[in-house]
């Protein structure tokens, strides 16, 4: 329902109903009741009823003006022009509609009874939204509609669409306002964010009316067309020899250098838009195309003039450069010179490095090879005669191995290094020591191989732009940008020569990046960062820190000549120039910035758009020895396969500070569940010649230099890891994903191979029963397993340090929908993933898992070492909850892998698919030649007779070991042949091959709920009487019944040895439960997360509460407190504690996000919760 009028006499009432209808009303006063009503009984939209309102001493009647049918669906929002000579509806069918009235407001108001002759007229209906549309505006110049595609449209009085554009991400926009005055447009949708759309700074104004913006708002901005001097008047076909533009650079927003295929460069003064002023700078020798242009920029201490160092390569081989000075009257030749440096046709590219200043230049060819050449005399001897060649020296040839073109270097002589983006998206580096360029060349052309090289880093598209960033003293960041619209970064250690890939950003709304712009407010403080690149066939610029557009321009597309320029604030300073139709088209904003008030573009941060699925506190203070930060991190997963990190001030009164975008799961599947793995354990076996003493944690967990892990999988199998990267320079570069305090960073990604040869996958010959023919039938086996859609649904690990070896392997026990469970180890640093076991005998899915991990320990009576043990516990849809023990299956693989140092033989080079032109293109997802899905699981199979669970399972060293790739770079089987008589092999397989081992439950506790086991946690028990410390735990669970579930026990047998912790796998007497509850109706409705230390437990579900037990030694627990949450439909739980402030922070996650902070009291008595 909208109202509109400044009083009563002109109040008018629009309302939609679910019935597809809008019913008008309108307030006259009661002594013209009788001639209204035989008005309009008489007019064709009728008057159904009315009733008496009363206002001060004067009485009203409502008046039923009208009810439109047009709309096919329900109203769901109505908004009315200022001067309320018009509405619009916006409804379920993805319309919308804007009716008129029959006469102008303040005439309506003031006529008499009698000639109140009012229609509503439907005048123009919309369509353009994918989806339902839930909020409009609408004006005398402009309609603005917003709706659950997550688009805003903005449209022209007559229906045109002017603009559309998609910066929010989920389940769509909510609201919108716009203020006509400053032409600010705000939306808010589902994804938590409101955003500030600055109109006058896109391309609104270049397609709607004057009258829409206002003069004191549009005068900063200008579009004009320019055509240089000698194409001007040239139309029609062209050939090789014609006159055309081949390459546009800003070095200022006024000055613009163009140069054409005759071999001319024009220099174009743009102060005066209406009045350009041309200058023919050079033309290079016989009249040569110019293939390729750079041009440096510098500034002099002494002089204020700039200077531009001009570089220009053409279709003969040679290269010009050409000194200039920038004056009032134009720019000034100083000097220029020309060498030939490659044959005809072969000069296809000159950089100049910033670097390296104006002294080095490089040149490249289509083969790959780069070449440096020393113009320091040459720029200095002041010759005017490009017709002369000058003799400049040539320093070094670096040549690349994968024989593709050089797009883009960077070169840093401080740390010797040079690094190179090639047009396969490939990059190499060379070794660049600081003799190459410090000296004058000796004349003596020296040729550098690569020291390393990263093969697909922007998988086959071409990379656009690479930086060298210095972060430590021994590793340098590398930031490329590539045609597949990703960010990638890149580690390089200085001492090892090796490239190492560590993150990567997709920005989805670009289809290339052409580079990224950083914005400093300081030398040390980044606002924001810039992708500039092109989508389609327009020019966009966009926000990488506040996730917004900047500037978009239809332009035709990246591959025609064009030039950009972004001023100290790109929102106000910024140009674009790009060539059509034979004519320079420029867009320029300039605003002086000291003019302008800087209004921030987003007002609330962005969260995820859909719904949450799971969430983990991140902590990396207490385990990498830092301060100890005022802010609270939160790992979440979502249904749109993006990790997020979520940080929460606590001086801020839980405020959400920000909100970082990790990355996103391969194909966008969804993320189901997170785990943040925070400690690394040291592995203690006989092997290993250590004995713990009696305080066995000092062995166990290691504090120091720990790898901190977030493990994150869902849909379609996909198992994502993510490795903790703290901070450790006050300087963020432009790209630098994550909080400014931490990030984590893609490790790597484990998924099952695809396989797309479909009409060879294997058939099955069967007998009709009517006759001797037979048919053919595709193998129902195979094809199950093609076009499963499994998918995971909660994981769990831990880190384990070989301590003889220093080899580190995180295992992973993850749980899928069809009802297996599997445990995985990754080894590290080289990203090895291998099957380990099968946990079998799983007849329903497991929903929730959890692990177990009890310390080494010596027998006290006779001295028998016992190493320590791994449990996990899992809880299934039927209602049980089962115990696995894995520490013999673990210790075997742990021994394996530190004989036969996999890591040692295999590359493992690799980065994160992302869909578009992903490393090694269609290649790396073919399986095998001629090899189909049950081949390939025979060659990668176990022996028959191989049992982990023997003792001498992994005793004797292998002699050998052999690797067989499937043909995925990122997904390889791998398969460890030991000795003849004792073999023991690890398969690394998508599909679980029948003969991978097996590991039987130790205990299975059915019936602990009624249906599924939706969330479970483990701790141990401090206050327990019944056994030591360590060693007795409980397990509280909640599930689909409405109960919660706590049980107590014990690892191990109650002896009186204090130390004792042996634990027998095929015993499973060795669970004893000392103490069981069950409260049935803990909550309304289905129980959703749970969590414990203990001595609080926390839980919530589906009826919106949060509930607070109180755990006694006994087992037993009663509810302490509730609070209602405004999250819809929880789905996950998750709980910080700082034990010295007695403080517990509680975050649930469903339809959105919420912190509770609960104290804990010092007696039962003290409730000091909030």
């Amino acid at each position: 329902m909208r109202m509109w009028g400044e009083t009563v006499k002109s109040l008018l009432v629009a309302s939609g109903t679910i019935l597809n209808e809008i019913l008008i009303w309108r307030l006259v006063p009661q002594a013209l009741e009788k001639s209204l009503l035989c008005s309009y009984k008489g007019d064709t939209l009728g008057v159904e009823d009315y009733e008496n309102v009363h206002f001060s001493d004067k009485q009203y009647i409502a008046i039923h003006l009208g009810r439109l049918k047009e709309h096919e669906g329900s109203i769901f929002r109505i908004a009315w022009s200022s001067d309320g000579s018009k509405f619009m509806s916006v409804s379920d069918d993805r319309s919308a509609r804007i009716w008129m009235l029959s006469s102008q407001s303040q005439n309506f108001v003031n006529k008499a009874a009698g000639q109140d002759d009012i229609q509503i007229i439907p005048k123009l209906t919309l369509f353009g939204h994918g989806a339902r549309i839930w909020d409009c505006y609408i004006s005398n110049s402009i309609i603005i509609t917003v709706g659950e595609d997550c688009s805003c449209c903005i449209w022209a009085m007559d229906g045109k669409l002017i603009k559309k554009f998609r910066e929010h991400i989920g389940r769509g926009i909510w609201r919108c306002l716009y203020d006509p005055s400053t032409l600010l447009l705000v939306t808010a949708g589902f994804d938590s964010a409101i955003k500030v759309h600055h109109l006058y700074n896109s391309s609104f104004h270049d397609k709607v009316e004057h009258k829409v913006v206002s003069d004191d708002v549009n005068n900063d901005s200008e579009v004009f067309s320019i055509s240089s001097p000698t194409i001007s008047g040239q139309y029609g076909p062209m050939d090789s020899k014609s006159e055309y533009v081949r390459y546009l650079h800003f070095v200022k927003e006024t000055d613009l250098y163009v140069a054409t295929n005759n071999g001319y460069l024009h220099h174009a003064e743009l102060s005066n838009s209406k009045d350009v002023r041309w200058t023919k700078v050079i033309q290079v020798a016989e009249m040569a195309p110019i293939i390729c242009m750079d041009v440096m920029v510098m500034h002099s201490d002494i002089s204020l003039n700039r200077d531009d160092i001009i570089a220009l390569g053409d279709g003969r081989g040679n290269v010009t450069v050409v000194h200039l000075t920038a004056s009032d009257l134009g720019p000034k030749v100083n000097s220029s010179f020309t060498w030939p440096a490659e044959k005809d046709r072969q000069l296809l590219g000159v950089y100049w490095c910033k670097s390296l200043e104006c002294r080095h230049i490089f040149t490249a060819d289509p083969r790959g090879v780069l070449k440096l050449w020393d113009i320091r005399n040459a720029l200095l001897s002041n010759t005017l005669d490009i017709t002369i060649s000058q003799k400049v020296p040539l320093i070094t040839v670096f040549e690349s191995s994968f024989g593709a073109r050089i797009m883009c270097i960077d070169a840093s002589p401080q740390d010797e290094i040079l690094i190179a983006g090639d047009k396969k998206g490939n990059i190499t580096a060379f070794p660049f020591p600081k003799a190459l360029v410090e000296h004058e060349g000796s004349g003596t052309q020296q040729n550098m191989p690569s020291c390393d090289h990263f093969k697909g880093a922007h998988g086959i598209s071409s990379v656009t732009s690479v930086h060298i960033i210095t972060s430590t003293s021994d590793h340098l960041e590398i930031h490329t940008t590539g045609g597949d619209g990703c960010i990638c970064f890149f580690k390089y250690d200085i001492n090892v020569q090796k490239i190492e890939f560590f993150g990567m950003r997709q920005v989805k709304e670009l289809g290339t990046i052409q580079s990224i712009f950083p914005h400093h407010a300081s030398e040390n403080q980044l606002l924001s960062t810039y992708a500039i690149g092109f989508t389609s066939a327009d020019f966009i610029i966009w926000d990488l820190e506040n996730e917004t557009k900047m500037l978009q321009l239809s332009c035709g597309g990246w591959r025609r000549p064009y030039s950009y320029y972004l001023g100290m604030v790109p929102e106000y300073q910024n140009c674009f120039a790009f060539v059509k139709d034979h004519s320079i088209h420029i867009r320029r904003h300039w605003a002086p910035a000291q003019d302008k008030k800087f209004l921030p573009q987003v007002l609330h941060m962005q969260f995820h758009g859909r719904e949450v699925h799971s969430l983990c506190f991140v902590d990396p203070a207490g385990y990498l020895n830092l301060e100890k930060s005022s802010d609270l991190y939160i790992a979440t997963g979502c249904e749109d396969g993006t990790v997020r990190l979520t940080g929460n001030s606590i001086n801020s009164a839980g405020k959400w500070c920000s909100s970082k975008l990790l990355g996103e799961h391969v194909g966008g599947s969804a993320v189901r569940a997170t785990c943040f793995v925070q400690k690394a354990y040291t592995f203690l076996d006989k092997s290993c010649n250590i004995i713990p003493n009696g305080n066995s944690d000092d062995i166990l967990v290691k504090n120091k230099d720990n790898i901190l892990l977030l493990i994150s999988v869902g849909s379609k199998q996909v198992l994502t890891t993510w490795v903790l990267q703290p901070k450790v320079t006050e300087n963020r570069h432009v790209c630098s994903s994550g909080d400014s305090a931490m990030t984590f960073q893609w490790l790597s990604t484990h998924m099952p191979p695809k396989l797309t040869n479909r009409s060879k996958t294997g058939h099955v010959k069967q007998n009709n029963e009517e006759g001797d023919s037979s048919m053919v039938q595709p193998n129902q086996v195979i094809m199950d397993q093609l076009e499963n859609d499994w998918r995971y649904l909660s994981v769990t690990a831990f880190l384990l340090e070989h301590p003889s070896t220093n080899l580190t392997v995180c295992f992973v026990v993850v749980a899928c929908s069809d009802a297996t469970v599997v445990l995985r180890a990754l080894l590290l640093p080289s990203r090895l993933w291998f099957d380990v076991a099968l946990l079998t005998q799983q007849g329903s899915p497991v929903l929730v898992l959890k692990h177990i991990i009890t310390a080494a320990s010596v027998n006290c009576k006779d001295n028998a070492y016992s190493g320590d043990t791994y449990i996990v516990v899992s809880g299934s849809t039927d209602g049980s909850i089962t115990f696995w023990d894995l520490t013999d299956t673990i210790h075997g693989f742990m021994q394996l892998v530190s004989e036969t140092q996999p890591h040692m033989v295999i590359d493992c080079q690799k980065r994160p698919r992302t869909g578009r032109g992903s490393q090694g293109g269609r290649r790396r997802w073919r399986t095998l030649p001629g090899c189909s899905l049950k081949k390939i699981n025979e060659e990668a199979s176990l022996p028959d007779g191989i049992n982990l669970n023997t003792p001498n399972a992994a005793e004797n060293t292998p002699e050998t070991f052999s690797v067989e790739e499937s043909g995925a770079t990122n997904d390889q089987n791998y398969v460890f042949e030991s000795g003849a008589t004792d073999n023991q092999n690890y398969v690394f397989s998508s599909s679980q091959s029948c003969n991978i081992l097996e590991v039987t439950p130790m205990h299975i506790f059915s019936g602990v709920h009624q249906s599924g086991v939706n969330c479970l946690h483990v701790s141990e028990m401090r206050d327990c009487s019944y056994s030591r410390p360590g060693m007795s735990y409980c397990v509280i669970s909640g599930g689909d019944d409405q109960a919660v579930h706590c049980f107590c026990f014990t690892l191990g047998s109650l002896q009186d040895c204090a130390i004792n912790t042996s634990l027998d796998s095929s015993n499973n007497g060795t669970v004893k439960i000392i103490c069981q509850h069950r409260v049935p109706s803990a909550h309304s409705s289905a129980v959703k997360g749970i969590w414990t230390d203990g001595i609080w437990t926390f839980s919530t579900g589906l009826d919106q509460r949060i509930r607070c037990w109180k755990m006694e030694s006994s087992g037993k627990f009663t509810e302490y407190s509730h609070v209602i949450i405004s999250v819809p439909e929880p789905e996950t739980l998750g709980v910080f504690h700082d034990r010295r402030e007695r403080k517990y922070w509680v975050a649930v996650a469903g339809r959105g996000m919420q912190m509770v902070e609960f104290f804990s009291p010092e007696d039962d008595k003290e409730d000091v919760s909030k």
